[in-house]
């Protein structure tokens, strides 16, 4: 049940406020007077405020001033009998989340609230980096299965398309295990050049090889008594897997250039964009250590397969990104959802919140349409449509440019990335990082 802590020097909209929200299943606390409200703040873990601006003593705009240095996660809704666009907007840059005239309409009030109340929870989450934003019933499934291991030291192999969530998933399952309190040391396999990945992961002795200058230790000693996220897991040479294997079969491991068995208590999560079954057949990883990643397999759908979660992730992102940027609060309409929704998102959840951030950014006013969404992402066309009349800055400019320079020759060489990375003459893990920026992935043909 969220708190709510209303402040009004009126007992009449207070008593009108309570009846409102208390009825919607909110606790309802008040204040009459800002200390009092600053009180109270120091007090109550408050999931949200309603706060008056004008009030005898310490107006509404001192107590936000305050809650939002003492407690800047609450978010603070101002209410005002006289209000006018530069009160509005000066409570926005100091960071209020929205603004509502008296007299209060009940259904704006709801909806200001529950939203209110609820971007706290995500946005406490976006800041950890391990939410997974969703009401779908994949996501209720997959979550369900996430809650169901975690408690667990069962190994978990995450698949999942590119920009999907497999590293939230990952998080979320270490942040819920008795592991919690240890380290999450996530490895990323396929940014690994295939000569260091085992030094990587398992550490070297000093004069192991040239440049190894002083001991070093690897991932796994790093998560020991913790867990170890191998993301990428299909991209890993056989030499490395084979010491991944022994790794879990006996709990130990040996350094690069060493000899002295070291015992770890890790625990394994694994994650791929990859068939593995595929790549076993090919002979390119083995079967033995795919049956003891995959002991627990959880599959993150992408978004294509859930729709219906995109409206509350578009909004979710939003809120954020104005919230970070210190602008004024920025929505979708229903039109510009649906567009949104219509859309394919071949780089799922990571490029819907790249271009929700360049349609925070792009669009002037506070309501994004469909127009916008046309103008600055577009539906289905290549990042090189339009960019002469781009009206951006620079840097996105050169952004889009050189993502659209990438992809061409990601195509050319049919998306094989040893062999692009030798076309552009960068190293392959410098390629696959500027993949991961620009949300680049092979689009599934037919």
């Amino acid at each position: 049940m969220k708190t709510v802590l209303v402040v009004d020097d009126e007992a009449s909209v207070r008593d009108s406020i309570r009846m409102i929200l208390e009825y919607e299943k909110f606790t309802v606390h008040f204040a009459e007077d800002g200390k009092t409200a600053l009180a109270r703040v120091r007090s109550v873990p408050y999931d949200l405020i309603l706060l008056d601006i004008k009030m005898p003593g310490m107006d509404g705009m001192k107590v936000l001033e305050e809650v939002k240095t003492t407690h800047p996660h609450i978010p603070v809704v101002m209410i005002s009998g006289h209000g006018t666009i530069e009160t509005a907007l000066e409570a926005t840059r100091m960071g209020a989340y929205d603004f509502l005239e008296k007299p209060l309409d009940r259904g704006r009030l709801i909806v200001v609230v529950r939203n209110a109340a609820e971007f706290k929870r995500l946005k406490e989450s976006l800041e950890a980096g391990d939410v997974i934003l969703g009401e779908s019933e994949r996501i209720r499934e997959m979550l369900t299965l996430v809650e169901r291991v975690a408690p667990t030291d069962a190994r978990v192999l995450v698949s999942g398309e590119n920009g999907s969530g497999k590293e939230l998933v990952a998080k979320a399952i270490h942040r819920l295990s008795k592991r919690s309190a240890k380290p999450l040391v996530e490895v990323n396999c396929a940014a690994i050049p295939n000569e260091l990945i085992e030094s990587e992961l398992f550490g070297h002795e000093k004069g192991a090889f040239t440049g190894a200058a002083t001991q070093r230790l690897g991932k796994f000693e790093y998560a020991d008594g913790g867990t170890i996220f191998l993301d990428e897991i299909g991209d890993m040479n056989l030499n490395a897997q084979a010491k991944v294997l022994r790794a879990l079969e006996e709990g130990k491991i040996e350094r690069v250039g060493g000899n002295k068995q070291i015992t770890v208590d890790v625990r394994v999560i694994a994650a791929t964009n990859k068939n593995l079954k595929d790549l076993i057949a090919k002979g390119l990883f083995r079967e033995d250590l795919y049956h003891r990643l995959n002991v627990i397999p959880v599959q993150v759908p992408p978004l294509r397969e859930r729709r219906e979660d995109i409206p509350l992730l578009a909004d979710a992102f939003a809120s954020d990104i104005c919230q970070r940027n210190g602008m004024a609060r920025k929505s979708f309409t229903p039109e510009a959802l649906k567009k949104l929704q219509s859309m394919d998102w071949s780089g799922n959840v990571r490029e819907l919140r790249n271009a929700v951030e360049r349609l925070v950014i792009m669009t002037p006013g506070k309501a994004i349409g469909p127009e916008q969404i046309e103008l600055n992402v577009g539906k289905g066309k290549k990042v090189t449509e339009g960019m002469v009349a781009f009206t951006g800055t620079f840097q996105d400019f050169k952004d889009r440019a050189e993502a659209a320079f990438i992809r061409k020759k990601l195509e050319e060489n049919d998306w094989n990335i040893s062999r692009t990375a030798e076309v552009l003459d960068i190293q392959r893990s410098h390629l696959y990082n500027k993949m991961k920026k620009f949300g680049l992935e092979r689009e599934e043909k037919g």
